[in-house]
């Protein structure tokens, strides 16, 4: 195996980082995976996951963790609702009989984010996560790198794997191609016990998700595991826009106030959402890589998730995405196929970059219609299979 008296090093704890760590460990690799979060009861922000078939499902039926999958998806949770801007119901599926139908290509699971994180960090061999580890920078040392950490020793590593997100600092150490603002920033907030806090909107959405749209803007909301609701307010405009606006997201008059004035045509049925917020909110600027991006394969170093191909979140691809490639790159580096772990890495980028950027186009577009004055047209049409 290529990997046979090798120290593997991934950078980041999501996801897509944890489901390789546990693949790679299953062939027997040596795998620390290296963690900013202070410990594992870190509060995990973010909404649900929808796992597809043949992505995020298919790295979990290969880490042999399907069945505590199944012990802590959240049936129903894809319900969907599509509202306009009033409240109105346009489209409901929440009187469609559901089955628990696993293998069914169109059948998408969802779960809780933590859950999720739990569920592979129990699979993972003891001391595998090394916690509090927030990645500074690395240098080349013999054949392999030399991590540095914030407040932390360094440590030495043959091969190292980003996992580090968006704004992933090894990226650079691949390539120089940068992601670009689409145009699109969402506000992102959360309420707790939605329950006795938002009753209205608790109700109505169902243990679901809400699609809103109205004026070329709109609100996205999904209910959480534990009682919880996640939601973003999403609209187009400039990159620098949390900047120049000049609001305090910690206080959530101003950002109600704020919503009121830059929503004018919205119900007042959305404010309990602001009033209710735990906050603060945290605005998100939405990036995605250059469709064209290339690179030359390192030996030594590679990227999965966001730090590879960062997209916005409208095609539902990027949780998919990473623990696709935490599958494939497994299986490139275990396998007997390539002479080299250059080999390995540069066929694993390329399919990667092929796929994620078909996905990454099919997320602006989708961003494009669901921001347009035709989005609860468009939207409508789509979830009639017209």
């Amino acid at each position: 195996m290529l990997l046979q008296n090798k120290q593997v090093a991934i950078v980041g704890g999501g996801p897509g980082g944890l489901t390789l760590a546990k693949l790679l460990q299953l062939k027997g690799a040596n795998v620390k995976v290296y963690e900013r979060d202070l410990n594992k009861e870190a509060r995990v922000q973010g909404s649900t996951l929808d796992l597809h078939d043949e992505s995020g499902l298919a790295a979990i039926r290969k880490a042999d963790l399907l069945n505590e999958f199944k012990n802590n998806f959240l049936p129903g949770a894809d319900k969907t609702l599509i509202l306009d801007e009033n409240a109105t119901v346009f489209f409901s599926d929440h009187e469609t009989n559901r089955e628990e139908d696993f293998g069914n290509e169109h059948f998408r699971p969802e779960i809780d984010r933590g859950a999720l994180r739990k569920i592979l960090l129990e699979s993972l061999q003891p001391e595998t996560v090394v916690w509090n580890r927030h990645f500074i920078s690395m240098e080349k040392q013999n054949e392999g790198w030399l991590l540095h950490f914030k407040d932390s020793a360094s440590v030495y590593a043959d091969i190292v794997i980003a996992s580090d997100g968006a704004n992933s600092k090894i990226r650079p150490y691949i390539t120089d191609s940068k992601a670009f603002y689409s145009g699109i920033t969402m506000l992102e907030g959360n309420v707790y016990q939605s329950k006795d806090r938002t009753p209205y909107i608790h109700s109505l959405i169902d243990g679901g998700k809400i699609m809103a749209f109205g004026n070329a803007k709109n609100i996205l909301l999904g209910q959480k595991g534990g009682g919880d609701l996640g939601f973003y307010v999403s609209f187009k405009t400039e990159e620098d826009w949390a900047v120049k606006i000049g609001l305090d997201f910690s206080d959530k008059t101003q950002i109600a106030e704020w919503f009121k004035k830059a929503y004018p045509e919205w119900s007042p049925v959305w404010y309990e959402l602001f009033e209710k917020v735990t906050v603060p909110f945290i605005p998100r600027p939405i990036y995605c890589v250059p469709l064209d991006q290339t690179w030359e394969a390192l030996p030594n170093l590679t990227m999965i998730g966001d730090a590879a191909h960062v997209m916005p979140p409208f095609a539902g691809e990027g949780a998919n995405m990473a623990m696709l490639d935490a599958l494939e790159l497994s299986e490139c580096l275990t396998a007997d196929t390539f002479g080299t772990l250059q080999e390995a890495i540069s066929f694993y980028e390329t399919n990667m970059r092929e796929r994620a950027a078909k996905a990454a186009q099919e997320s602006l577009e989708n961003g494009e219609k669901m921001h347009s004055k035709e989005a609860l047209k468009t939207m409508l049409e789509f979830f009639a299979g017209e």
